[in-house]
């Protein structure tokens, strides 16, 4: 079993949904989860370049009703996930869980309320950032602002842990990172980032950060982006960061956080600046660049890590880590003033 913790899916449906392509997801993407053996597959709602403002929140919405479009198209293959219980639930009928994330604020601006809505929508993980600067905290590509997170940001992850949403601090800036460690009550992760001990980018966590998040029962998703891995990546590469993160941490704080993104950026063609890499540089992994590649990862890992460390890698530490943190009920959509009646799961220390 695969559960991928960062897969970008949702910006290529939509993109051609927009274009008159009836069911992209299931002519392009269910048959590739399926061949990889996906069994959970977190989808971040990112706001690309050109959405930036005013049009973040539309364009937020847009993207959280295809992943409903996708579950209404396949209710026997695929389910959308609020709960532990639906979680579980997805599992055991043979579905795909898709759990819906929020990649960077934008869409919520400087009112906190439309993080209580987007969670009454389905985003159950979300990150602060992007690589560029929000009204919460400063992205990576903000390295000389020096920023941590804002009073605003403060208050939405109080107000994340409140609602049973997982904060994720993939994209961070490295002193929002901090920040956030002093403040965070609750288990954090990071969904899909590498380690900087083996490729010094800004978008991968020194072994200090990938400590700290493991000691409050977070998780790294590893990230299969090429630019972060080596000069020229491969499959090895690969697993050369998921073994050095398992060494540090422990097998049950890693998991897959792939990123895969080259057909999606060939496809869309997106307005794509501050995205830390080099004009031209390759983004794919030659024999992990898709969903379908995640058939042959398990073996590798096994072959690397051991079976009962792959086993945890490929799918368990996930699955572990979001029945924990998921609340244990929907919040009652009749309720005023933002007050929830969900309960989240108890803390992973």
């Amino acid at each position: 079993m695969i559960a991928d913790c960062h897969n970008d899916l949702l910006l290529h449906v939509l993109y051609q949904h927009e274009r008159g392509r009836y069911d992209p997801f299931g002519d392009v993407w269910l048959p590739r989860l399926k061949a990889g053996g996906v069994v959970c597959q977190v989808l971040p709602v990112c706001t690309q370049e050109q959405f930036v403002g005013e049009a973040a929140l539309r364009r937020c919405l847009l993207l959280v009703e295809q992943a409903y479009r996708c579950a209404q198209l396949h209710p026997a293959d695929v389910a959308v996930v609020h709960t532990a219980g639906e979680l579980d639930a997805a599992l055991a009928g043979g579905r795909i869980a898709l759990l819906l994330a929020l990649e960077g604020t934008e869409p919520v601006g400087n009112d906190l309320a439309v993080l209580d809505a987007l969670f009454r929508a389905g985003i159950r993980m979300a990150s602060l950032t992007w690589n560029r600067r929000t009204m919460l905290a400063d992205g990576v590509g903000e390295q000389d602002a020096g920023g941590r997170l804002t009073r605003l940001g403060v208050e939405a992850v109080a107000e994340m842990e409140r609602l049973g949403m997982i904060v994720d601090v993939s994209h961070l800036s490295e002193p929002g990172f901090w920040h956030l460690h002093e403040i965070a009550t609750r288990p954090y992760l990071a969904s899909h980032s590498s380690c900087r001990a083996l490729r010094d980018h800004p978008r991968n966590l020194t072994d200090a950060q990938l400590t700290a998040l493991a000691g409050r029962g977070g998780l790294v998703g590893i990230n299969a982006f090429g630019p972060f891995l080596a000069d020229s990546p491969s499959v090895h590469d690969y697993l050369d960061h998921a073994a050095h993160a398992v060494e540090l941490l422990g097998a049950d704080r890693v998991a897959l956080g792939p990123d895969f993104f080259q057909d999606i950026f060939e496809d869309t063609n997106p307005i794509a600046t501050g995205l830390l890499t080099a004009p031209g540089q390759r983004i794919g992994v030659p024999g992990l660049s898709g969903p379908e590649d995640l058939a042959a990862l398990p073996a590798l890992l096994a072959e690397r890590l051991g079976p009962d460390a792959a086993r945890l890698v490929a799918s368990e530490s996930l699955l572990g880590l979001l029945r924990r943190a998921l609340p244990c009920t929907v919040p009652n959509q009749g309720s005023p003033g933002g007050v929830m009646h969900s309960v989240a799961g108890p803390s992973d220390s």
